[in-house]
C-alpha cells in the first residue's frame, strides 16, 4: 500500500489527508461532529459556507452556523464574497474575535442565482477580481492561513483553474481544492481528474486537494494515486453516510475493512443526527423537520416501501422518527450498489452571466454585491 504524506494547511497538519466540502444546510456543527465521531477526530472539517456580507452585519443565523464544538480542532469556515473589501473585513473579524483557525474561500458555486451576478465559479474568469479577493483576505488573515476552492471554469471554452491556481499562489493562498467539472457540468458527468493532475504540476508550490466522485475510500486512494494530489474533499458522498470517514481513515491508514452497517445502525444513526439537529437548533422539532432532506440519502438501497418513505418524509418530533423507524425490517444488511452516487447528479449546460461577462476577463465592472446570497456548493 502507498503510503501518504500529511496534509499540512499552514499550523494543521491533517492526517488522513481529508476534508468534508461545505454544503450548504448539510455540513453544519450537527452534522459535522456525526462525521468527526466516525473519523476518530481524524479529517478536516469545513463549515457551510457563510456570506462575508452576512458575517460582517452580523446576521443571526450567519453567526449561529459559525458556532463551533468544543471539540472542533481546527476550526474551520468557508467563506463566499465578491467584493474585497467586504471580505477583508469578514477575515479580520474572524481573527480578531478568534472564530476560527482556518479561512477557505469560494470559488465554486454553480448556482445560477449566484453567477448571473458574477460570483461563485463565475469570478475566476475575471483575473483581477479573483486576486483582489485573495489579497485582501490574506493580508488580513494574520497567522491563519487561507485556502481556496474552485472548479475548472466556467465552461469548456472558458476554462480557469490554471490562471487562479497561479494566482492563489502569487496572492499568498495556503492550499488549493479543485473540484473537476465546469460550472456548465453542475454535478453531471464524469469529474476530470486530470485536471487535478494538471493543477498539481502548475502549482508544485502548495498543496492541491482533489474533489469530485469520491463515493468510497477505495476513490479517495485511486484520485491521490492517479493524480498525485496531497488530499480530498469529499462531499455528496457522505450524503447520509457519515461513516465514509472511518472508511478514509481505514483506507489511508490500511486498519481493516470498510463500515458495511445494517439498517438498524443506520436508523440509531438517524436518530442521532435529527437529536444533534435539534440540540443545536434550541427545538426537537425543527431538529426533526430539518432532518428530513437527509432521510432519502440514508436509506438509499435500503427496502423500504413507498408509504413509509412519504411518512418519515414528514416526521415532527423525535419519537415519532424513532417509532416509524422500529416498523422497518432492521436486519437488513448494507444493501449492494449503496455506497455509489448520491446526491445532485444532474448536467446544466448553460451558465447564467452577468451581461458580456465573457467578453473581457480583465473588466470587471458589472460584479454586484448582490451576488452574496445565501447558497452554496461547489
Amino acid at each position: 500500500m502507498t503510503a501518504f504524506s500529511p496534509l499540512a494547511i499552514g499550523p494543521h497538519i491533517v492526517q488522513p489527508p481529508v476534508v468534508l466540502a461545505p454544503m450548504a444546510g448539510i455540513t453544519n456543527a450537527p452534522f459535522r461532529t456525526l462525521c468527526r465521531e466516525f473519523s476518530g477526530g481524524k479529517g478536516l472539517f469545513v463549515s457551510e459556507m457563510i456570506t462575508t456580507r452576512a458575517l460582517v452585519e452580523r446576521n443571526e443565523k450567519t453567526m449561529q452556523l459559525i458556532r463551533f464544538d468544543a471539540t472542533e480542532q481546527p476550526r474551520s469556515i468557508q467563506l463566499y464574497g465578491v467584493d474585497p473589501v467586504t471580505v477583508g473585513k469578514a477575515v479580520r473579524m474572524i481573527v480578531d474575535e478568534d472564530l476560527a483557525d482556518h479561512i477557505d474561500l469560494n470559488f465554486g458555486c454553480p448556482v445560477p442565482k449566484v453567477t448571473r451576478k458574477g460570483g461563485g465559479s463565475a469570478l475566476p474568469y475575471k483575473r483581477p477580481l479573483l486576486r483582489a479577493i485573495l489579497n485582501e483576505a490574506v493580508a488580513n488573515a494574520g497567522d491563519l492561513p487561507v485556502t481556496m476552492k474552485m472548479r475548472k471554469g466556467i465552461d469548456d471554452d472558458h476554462i480557469t483553474f490554471l490562471d487562479a491556481g497561479r494566482i492563489a499562489v502569487e496572492e499568498g493562498v495556503t492550499a488549493i481544492a479543485l473540484h473537476g467539472r465546469t460550472a456548465a457540468q453542475h454535478y453531471g458527468g464524469t469529474a476530470d481528474w486530470d485536471a487535478i493532475a494538471r493543477l498539481k504540476e502548475h502549482v508544485p508550490e502548495i498543496p492541491v486537494l482533489g474533489n469530485g466522485d469520491i463515493w468510497s475510500a477505495d476513490d479517495a486512494l485511486r484520485m491521490m494515486r492517479e493524480t498525485g494530489c496531497d488530499g480530498v474533499v469529499v462531499g455528496r458522498g457522505c450524503l447520509g453516510r457519515p461513516w465514509l470517514f472511518a472508511d478514509l481513515v481505514a483506507g489511508f491508514e490500511g486498519t481493516g475493512a470498510y463500515a458495511a452497517p445494517g439498517l438498524r445502525v443506520v436508523a440509531d444513526a438517524m436518530v442521532r443526527h435529527a437529536r444533534l439537529l435539534g440540540e443545536w437548533l434550541g427545538d426537537e422539532a425543527r431538529g426533526v423537520i430539518d432532518f428530513r432532506k437527509h432521510v432519502a440519502w440514508y436509506l438509499k438501497g435500503f427496502s423500504v416501501g413507498s408509504e413509509m418513505r412519504k411518512k418519515l418524509a414528514v416526521t415532527s418530533s423525535l419519537d415519532e422518527l424513532s417509532a416509524q423507524l422500529s416498523e422497518l425490517d432492521l436486519d437488513q444488511p448494507w444493501p449492494v450498489g449503496a455506497d455509489g452516487p448520491r446526491g445532485r447528479t444532474s448536467g446544466n449546460n448553460r451558465v447564467v452571466l452577468p451581461d458580456g461577462w465573457l467578453k473581457d476577463p480583465y473588466d470587471c465592472s458589472g460584479v454586484s454585491e448582490e451576488a452574496e446570497l445565501d447558497t452554496s456548493g461547489g
